[in-house]
């Protein structure tokens, strides 16, 4: 499991932006859903007294980002909390910071951004096997803000920048090549469709759009509210976004239809800003 260490003080913390080891990270908490045909439980999966965030639920556990304190300062860590032993555990403990814990497809671990000592935002591929080092996957890409695999060797990032641009590439050393600009964060791919999914504003319009890498094309699929930033797929035709701390679904399918899925304000009475849904399972993320 890495390099593993048992989490006693539950907290977490993420973002594309570099942190100073000086600077105060905003506090947010992350909460686990469960639901059934005939049920719908909320808990808290972790504190909320520091910065928790970029929950990604798989069918284990759910991958985290957390803030941890140190003889330096502030930085982050990544996390994983099992769901057989319930236990919250540090993957990396490294002097560096760790952001956006994804599962890596080409082997046994996961790929993460890595702020590098020289400040260089890189990605980083963290073994499962903890007598394995970990080692970059691109030596020549960046600032890197976040990333998510397809099904073959190819991989779509964030790139930070004015403006911050979408690029599509693989393991086999080929050149990046630009999809969009003016991206939103959320990244995310349909294994069902073969289609990567992001936002970006184009002409005053936040568009929710599709890369097919296949075509090489991408696809408008609706508009979204400005203030969205965050979207999880549900199933293969339908995504989930919060305004406030309440859940709503569009379907690529009826593009034009609004559902409320849940109203959340019981357990977040700020606003909801990043989700990640598996089989069954939602996390989200209360900021405080």
């Amino acid at each position: 499991m890495m390099i593993i260490k048992t989490l006693k003080a539950l907290s977490i913390s993420c973002l594309f932006t570099i942190f100073t080891v000086q600077a105060a990270m905003p506090k947010s908490q992350i909460w686990l859903a469960s639901e059934s045909e005939n049920s719908f439980i909320v808990k808290p999966l972790t504190a909320s007294d520091s910065y928790h965030n970029q929950p990604l639920v798989t069918t284990n556990g759910v991958y985290y980002t957390k803030e941890v304190k140190g003889e330096q300062g502030t930085q982050t860590d990544l996390f994983l909390y099992t769901f057989s032993d319930k236990m919250h555990v540090n993957l990396t403990n490294t002097p560096v910071s760790e952001y956006s814990p994804t599962l890596y497809p080409h082997g046994e671990g996961i790929s993460a951004i890595v702020v590098e000592p020289s400040g260089a935002q890189k990605l980083w591929f963290y073994p499962s096997d903890g007598t394995v080092p970990p080692s970059r996957i691109f030596e020549h890409i960046e600032p890197v803000g976040y990333h998510v695999w397809g099904k073959n060797l190819d991989v779509m990032m964030f790139i930070l920048g004015t403006p911050h641009t979408l690029q599509f590439t693989d393991l086999n050393g080929h050149l990046p090549k630009l999809v969009a600009s003016e991206i939103g964060r959320s990244l995310a791919y349909n294994a069902q469709k073969d289609i990567y999914s992001f936002t970006y504003t184009e002409n005053n319009t936040h568009w929710f759009a599709t890369y097919s890498s296949q075509l090489q094309s991408v696809s408008n699929h609706f508009a979204l509210p400005s203030q969205v930033r965050d979207y999880t797929w549900l199933d293969s035709d339908t995504i989930a976004y919060a305004i406030g701390n309440r859940i709503f679904t569009r379907t690529l399918d009826e593009p034009k239809r609004v559902n409320l899925w849940r109203n959340l304000q019981d357990y977040c009475t700020a606003n909801i800003t990043r989700l990640s849904y598996n089989e069954g399972v939602l996390a989200f993320v209360c900021s405080q």
